[in-house]
């Protein structure tokens, strides 16, 4: 071989330039993206498989309204809401703590209580459910600004949560943190689904977990146990195509499977 040959063949560098970090960049960039899928993936494993809504097109169908962490806008049989209890890790919204999400148009939702009551907000600034027909009292914007979101009401005042009662209210006209609400969903895009994987391994693989233990839980409480490791061990499994015997392992470990020994 002569010398020419052992050069080592390249792109083209300039006198003066520096070698690409073209690669050193996508790294950095798939690593961020993983890290990113790991904190969403244990955020709704944390939920109970109910999971953080992003985008104004994703609040559709059941919904819970979280304020702070893990507790949830609460509806009452005289109409009224409050917040609920908190909720242990691995659970979603009770049913009570149940909304229905519609789309009216571009940029507004009407929600429906469990009692089949639509919310709108009184003159005094209390969030009732009462209504049996949407109008312009019943509808709320959901306004989305650097990862936070807050609710709308016809008043032009945000949603929130009563200090001194817990009693839900919209009564600022500022967004503040007290203000600021999460969407919670349990719906799957329609682009996600496919028609050859089962319902239980439709979404990310943290939700696949909670619908497996749903699925075989053995505790006659219905409390999910779901194990707190990392879901890297289950992406690893899924590439390897053993992705139901590392679920069972995580589920026999938690002692949450009827058909773990």
């Amino acid at each position: 071989m002569s010398e020419y040959d052992k050069v080592r063949s390249g792109r083209l560098l300039l006198k003066g330039e520096k070698p690409s970090s073209h690669k050193k960049r996508k790294r950095k960039k798939e690593g961020r993206d993983k890290q990113e899928r790991s904190t969403q993936d244990d955020d709704v494993g944390k939920h109970g498989g109910w999971w953080k809504v992003k985008r104004f097109e994703e609040i559709t169908g059941s919904i819970g309204l979280e304020f702070g962490n893990q507790t949830y806008v609460k509806a009452l049989d005289n109409g009224l809401f409050t917040l609920g209890a908190p909720h242990s890790e691995g659970e979603g919204p009770s049913p009570e703590e149940i909304l229905t999400a519609f789309r009216i148009n571009d940029s507004k939702i009407a929600l429906k209580s469990g009692y089949g009551k639509y919310l709108c907000v009184g003159k005094d600034g209390v969030v009732t459910g009462r209504s049996d027909a949407v109008g312009a009292m019943e509808q709320w914007e959901p306004v989305f600004q650097e990862g936070k979101m807050a609710l709308l009401g016809c008043n032009g005042c945000f949603m929130s949560v009563a200090q001194d009662d817990d009693s839900v209210v919209a009564v600022s006209k500022v967004a503040r943190e007290d203000e600021m609400v999460q969407v919670r969903s349990m719906a799957t895009a329609d682009n996600e689904k496919s028609v050859d994987v089962p319902s239980e391994e439709q979404g990310s693989l943290a939700e696949v977990e909670v619908n497996y233990v749903r699925k075989f839980q053995k505790f006659q409480d219905k409390k999910l146990r779901i194990n707190k490791n990392d879901h890297s061990e289950l992406e690893r499994a899924k590439e390897s195509g053993t992705l139901h015997e590392a679920l069972l392992d995580r589920r026999s470990k938690m002692k949450a499977d009827r058909y773990c020994k």
